[in-house]
């Protein structure tokens, strides 16, 4: 009787899992479907008349504003994480490392972009570069979204970083020191190897929020035109199929580089 219970409990929770990575990953299937479809108004509807069609692949830049809007969305990433990620692991340094009055509250501040809404982030955002950086010349648009973006990335960058660095073993750095090596030689060799993939961690996070955000952006853009905006304002028209071209490609590439995270991170428990 309980190898039956356990047969039927083990089924169950194989088919529960099976219907909860379907649902998960429906999207991505419906938009590597609907990139081949051989639409004439609207990308939202399939063409049984006309039937699948390479064409948006062979074209990705087919639709007007689409690439570039994706290169855009790139720069601003790019900058932002860099920045970000420069910022947070000073940050996270300082608050795991140091003693000082006021950690505590640096501690608690570091949550409240990640807390608060993204609708009442932009909202004051809006009003800060309207009200005051407009008088210093900075209208809204590429720049305004990449101070945005730096804005709340910092957070993310900060509270990965922070994980990683409580978890190192003090001992390895103890270990240096007794070796006679210095402050910047335990950084640079011990320190930091260990804490990299925190970091390469908090950036591929804090470029991957920066790029997928809308909301915000949407605040601070002004006539600038990010990739999800694009997406946004062509659904109004039916989303063009290269936009799910590069979607469903962008999907393979975040794909390929978590494998390779996996391989490496393997090896070098193995090594």
């Amino acid at each position: 009787m309980r190898r039956v219970r356990f047969w039927v409990g083990e089924r169950f929770a194989m088919i529960a899992a099976l219907l909860v990575l379907f649902y998960l990953f429906l999207p991505v299937l419906y938009t590597f479907v609907f990139s081949f479809n051989d639409y004439k108004k609207s990308n939202i509807t399939w063409n049984s008349e006309a039937g699948p069609t390479l064409k948006h692949w062979q074209n990705p830049c087919g639709a007007p504003g689409v690439c570039e809007s994706l290169v855009k969305s790139i720069q601003i990433g790019a900058i932002a994480t860099l920045v970000a990620t420069v910022l947070g692991t000073m940050i996270a340094f300082a608050l795991v490392r140091h003693r000082f009055r006021g950690r505590g509250t640096g501690n608690f501040l570091v949550f409240i972009p990640m807390a608060t809404p993204e609708i009442v982030l932009g909202a004051s955002l809006l009003t800060i570069f309207v009200q005051g950086f407009s008088r210093v010349g900075l209208q809204l648009g590429f720049w305004t979204i990449v101070i945005a973006h730096i804005m709340f990335c910092v957070s993310f960058v900060v509270v990965t970083v922070k994980a990683r660095l409580q978890s190192l073993d003090p001992r390895l750095e103890e270990a240096a020191q007794d070796l006679y090596a210095g402050p910047g030689g335990t950084f640079w060799r011990v320190t930091f190897p260990l804490v990299l993939p925190g970091i390469v961690g908090a950036a591929l996070l804090a470029f991957s929020l920066s790029f997928d955000d809308f909301i915000i952006t949407n605040f601070v853009s002004g006539d600038a035109t990010t990739f999800p905006k694009f997406v946004y304002v062509s659904y109004l028209r039916g989303i063009p199929a290269q936009a799910n071209v590069i979607g469903f490609s962008m999907f393979v590439i975040a794909v390929l580089l978590v494998v390779l995270a996996q391989v490496v991170g393997n090896r070098r428990k193995s090594a």
